[in-house]
């Protein structure tokens, strides 16, 4: 009976997400840099940044949040206006993964 009258238990889900870049558009080719931030009460397990094609990641140590400053290169090949994809995701210990997309426009000279 009392168990009724506490309150709701937190639900399993996957980490919070957080993206800064340090500008949104970039040259081909150019370096991207920011920060990215996972935080989950149950501890973080991976992390991986995304930039186009290539994909780094780190180990959270299981700690409740991760923050990295992060920095990747741009390849050539790019034209002006394209969109070049940036993509944080984190899995936490539970094996919940969570995501978060972002674009940086590529700009002229």
């Amino acid at each position: 009976m009392l168990a009724g009258c506490l309150g709701d238990r937190p639900r399993p889900a996957p980490p919070v997400l957080e993206i800064t870049l340090d500008k949104d558009s970039v040259r081909s080719p150019d370096t991207l840099t920011g920060i990215v931030r996972a935080e989950d009460l149950d501890g973080i397990d991976s992390v991986w940044i995304t930039v186009d094609t290539l994909r780094v990641g780190d180990d959270g140590f299981f700690e409740q949040t991760y923050q990295s400053r992060f920095r990747l290169p741009i390849r050539t090949g790019y034209v002006l206006g394209d969109r070049i994809l940036v993509r944080l995701q984190a899995r936490d210990v539970m094996g919940f993964t969570g995501v978060r997309d972002t674009v940086v426009i590529v700009r002229g000279p």
